[in-house]
């Protein structure tokens, strides 16, 4: 299986490497176009392939092709690709806020797939959701979505609005993680920690709660009743919790998310 990577980004280079890793495919599979000088040497070490500066009659060999450029750049790009394209090509897309619809129009192709990664992906532990057009086949979605395993979970949807929703939950995820540890990290600071034992603290105790949570059958309401006790100090935090509504303002949050989600979708 030929594939094309357009964009050595972050997120385009960690697809590269982690085909290459898991070995699903190899650098000889592997073709990378990029304009921007810069990332030669991060190339090479997932493809053995001359890097493409521009679109070209390469194009047309390739099996599957990943668009991993900025949403501004697409309309560009498209009229760049398109005189390459053939009707029976696979486009994988994780640009986000550009719909299945937009990318069909705009390369005159009908086989979409358009996915939904996150930053774990980084490290192999990404969540990804992806949907797919209706010309898609079975074995196609199945092909794409071991490639996207290889980063960490998938999760194939058939409603493309619910990768909206996906974006706010799980894909600025890990900055509403990162705003909580943080804060707790400040708070313990003010406490009397020093800043590496802050750290130490807050890190280890999110590692340890996931860990529990993914090796047993228990809920997370279960769980936080099993740290609490009556009258003890997590349910003083927890009553507090309540009495500032943090619940609904992470609720909040997480729908502006998604609003903003569909807004950027929608042009």
């Amino acid at each position: 299986m030929k594939v094309l990577i357009i964009g050595a980004g972050n997120m385009g280079m960690t697809y590269g490497q982690s085909f290459v890793n898991a070995s699903i495919l190899s650098s000889t599979d592997l073709h990378v176009l990029e304009k921007h000088k810069g990332k030669e040497e991060q190339i090479k070490r997932i493809s053995s392939h001359p890097i493409e500066a521009r679109p070209g009659e390469f194009i047309r060999d390739m099996d599957l092709i990943i668009l991993s450029v900025k949403p501004q750049d697409f309309q560009e790009l498209a009229v760049a690709i398109r005189p390459y394209l053939r009707p029976d090509h696979l486009i994988l897309s994780i640009m986000a806020g550009i719909k299945v619809s937009g990318i069909e129009r705009q390369l005159g192709i009908k086989k979409i797939v358009r996915a939904m990664p996150n930053l774990p992906a980084q490290v192999g532990l990404g969540m990804t959701v992806f949907t797919t057009s209706m010309e898609v086949s079975r074995l196609e979605i199945f092909t794409v979505q071991n490639l996207l395993n290889t980063t960490g979970k998938t999760l194939y949807v058939e409603n493309e609005d619910l990768l909206d929703s996906a974006t706010a939950i799980s894909g600025s995820g890990p900055a509403y993680v990162f705003y909580f540890m943080e804060s707790m990290m400040q708070t313990a600071r003010d406490m009397g920690f020093s800043d590496a034992e802050a750290q130490l603290l807050v890190k280890q105790t999110f590692l340890g709660s996931i860990n529990l949570l993914n090796k047993n059958n228990l809920s997370c309401s279960e769980w936080i009743t099993k740290v609490s006790s009556k009258g003890g100090t997590t349910e003083a935090a927890i009553k507090q919790f309540g009495q500032v509504e943090l619940e609904a303002g992470i609720k909040t949050g997480l729908v502006a998310a998604e609003t903003r989600a569909q807004e950027l979708s929608e042009g």
